[in-house]
């Protein structure tokens, strides 16, 4: 298997090439492209510009969201292996995205959960009003609202982002693919240990609604729109309101295939 600084390094080379070609073909992004990606040492450099860019334009400096992110990424090898995880997870499973430029500057799921990434850290160092901000700005400009104590892994999918919402003890492990208005939520306003624990493998059809500490087994399939109480076993599929298991088992791998139909 690849190390990561080799993957990072091979998608850096795609991306700049892309944003070049973009560039010349788009004179309306030249600058911007410029910014983000031609004028940047790295991957992460040019990661950290874009969403402090998206971010940047309220109470807090844009330069000040970039040197946050700029300290995130260099003190948590994690978060960087995360990043080139989630990048290549994103072009392998959507097929929409058509090079290692689209999530860097266009797709809000990436930035999104990149986003979380660093507020995680702030929280987990003790900075939580800082991560509290950031979760803030990435509720109001991208719709993703995911508590900074929430825990992702990496290869992580949110594919369109819109309305995703974690609560604070909600845990994704890695290789998991999310659609749009996904909740994983709790039951109430009950305390502790209270949101779903999602594992490695599982893709969440878009609206589902997991409730409660409950935990999604190991590749599992929920289908959109499905409500989800209870625990999900792994490689089950499960549907309807509130959601019961069916007969029909999940591919090895439902977060990779990204096979939405629960009939195979």
């Amino acid at each position: 298997m690849k190390n990561f600084e080799k993957e990072s390094a091979e998608i850096w080379v795609d991306a700049r090439r892309e944003a070049a070609e973009v560039s010349e073909a788009e004179p309306a992004l030249e600058n911007l492209l410029i910014d983000v990606i031609l004028s940047r040492q790295d991957l992460f450099d040019a990661v950290a510009a874009r969403i402090s860019r998206k971010l940047g334009h309220n109470a807090v400096a844009e330069r000040d969201i970039y040197d946050i992110f700029k300290e995130a990424f260099a003190a948590d090898k994690l978060i960087r292996e995360r990043i080139v995880a989630d990048i290549i997870a994103i072009r392998q499973r959507d097929p929409a995205c058509s090079g290692y430029l689209h999530p860097i500057m266009y797709f809000k799921g990436f930035m999104s959960i990149t986003s979380h990434r660093v507020a995680h850290w702030l929280w987990e160092n003790g900075r939580k009003h800082l991560a509290y901000y950031i979760q803030s700005l990435c509720s109001e400009i991208f719709g993703v609202d995911i508590h900074p104590a929430a825990r992702f892994g990496g290869g992580i999918l949110l594919d369109h982002a819109t309305s995703f919402v974690a609560g604070e003890t909600s845990v994704v492990e890695d290789n998991v693919s999310i659609l749009h208005e996904v909740t994983l939520g709790g039951t109430g306003n009950e305390t502790g240990d209270r949101h779903p624990k999602v594992q490695s493998g599982v893709l969440i059809g878009a609206g589902a609604k997991l409730i409660g500490n409950i935990k999604i087994g190991k590749c599992a399939k929920i289908g959109a729109g499905s409500v989800v109480l209870e625990d999900v076993p792994p490689h089950t599929t499960v549907v309807g309101v509130p959601a019961h298991s069916t007969d029909i088992i999940p591919e090895k791998n439902p977060a990779q295939r990204m096979n939405q139909n629960i009939c195979g």
